[in-house]
């Protein structure tokens, strides 16, 4: 985060906490409306440019990167050889380039993983977090965003940009906007007139109710792509070719043995839950039935998604706990889990 947008969040009563805008003193979690906007500095971005980053970048995510075009954008993520998630992001194009906006913690990481396999490639990677500010807009300002920007109806994920600033459609009501400083700030000072100011649970959990994980690292190494429902928005190609790991997922997906898949459930209010903790089911006796893989606390609304057992979610027997004294009540999500 600048320093110029941090003093700018400050002056707006943001409060911080780890990282990460904790909230502000206008926000009032209780009401959890649907029109809110927050920043979104604890992500970071990748910029891989280069006559070869497309090629690259195909041939190591679990995406069709190719078939990106200028604007558009897609979910992916980049699996060990093992067919375990290292890292889930949101990928945008923008002319030649690629942006990869992912979970702060991991970006250094991933970035020094990703440098490994360029080899003679004529490819570039670099950390462009601070190049541009992110927010996050939820509600009815994404239609006002969308028609300034001349997006078409949210059938699909895509982006536009007008003088550097850019946006871009991840959902029918979710948008993240990313923009110089000071076009931030003048974003900021209009959208704030038709939106809550809110700290970066909220964002947390409107992920949640998308069904959509940052793969952080309390769970990294954790879930072959079919567990966290990434085949289900749309996030996993079948058809793109080899990638690291694409043997096992491709053998998950054809021959019928993926025994986990991710739910969202109500968590207990008092209950202190963490990204990597284990949940249980009576089936499965004190052994772990699946673990938590994003949790999102905001006001009333405790909520979380969960990799875990299919027997244990069509017997809706999750819980919190070994002794099965904590059932964790499952919620819908805005897509279908297969059978």
């Amino acid at each position: 985060m600048t320093e110029q947008w941090q003093q700018y969040l400050l002056a707006r009563g943001a409060a911080f906490s780890d990282g990460r805008v904790a909230g502000f003193t206008t926000d009032s979690s209780a009401t959890l409306t649907d029109d809110f906007i927050c920043d979104l500095s604890h992500t970071g971005v990748i910029r891989v440019s280069g006559a070869d980053a497309a090629a690259f970048l195909h041939a190591q995510f679990t995406n069709d990167v190719q078939a990106l075009t200028d604007g558009t954008a897609q979910w992916n993520g980049w699996c060990t050889p093992k067919g375990r998630l290292l890292v889930t992001f949101l990928i945008t194009r923008q002319g030649d380039d690629y942006l990869l906006q992912l979970p702060r913690p991991l970006l250094a990481a991933i970035q020094k993983r990703l440098s490994m396999f360029v080899l003679r490639s004529k490819v570039v990677l670099q950390d462009a977090s601070d190049q541009h500010i992110r927010i996050g807009v939820a509600g009815k300002a994404c239609d006002l965003l969308a028609a300034h920007f001349k997006l078409a109806p949210p059938s699909a994920m895509q982006s536009a940009t007008i003088d550097h600033t850019t946006i871009i459609r991840i959902g029918a009501d979710r948008v993240v906007l990313s923009a110089p400083a000071e076009a931030a700030m003048a974003a900021w000072e209009a959208l704030r007139l038709v939106a809550t100011e809110s700290g970066a649970a909220r964002w947390d959990l409107a992920s949640v109710r998308a069904g959509v994980v940052d793969i952080g690292p309390a769970v990294q190494d954790a879930f072959v792509p079919q567990m966290v429902n990434l085949d289900l928005v749309g996030g996993l190609s079948f058809k793109k070719g080899c990638y690291p790991g694409q043997e096992i997922v491709a053998r998950t997906q054809y021959r019928g043995i993926l025994k986990r898949r991710m739910v969202r459930v109500a968590l207990p209010l008092e209950a202190a839950v963490n990204a990597g903790d284990a949940i249980y089911s009576p089936a499965f006796g004190d052994q772990p039935a699946g673990q938590v893989a994003l949790v999102a606390k905001v006001g009333e609304a405790h909520e979380a998604l969960v990799v875990a057992q299919r027997e244990a979610i069509s017997a809706n027997s999750l819980t919190l706990d070994s002794a099965h004294q904590v059932p964790l009540a499952q919620l819908p999500l805005p897509y279908e889990i297969p059978s």
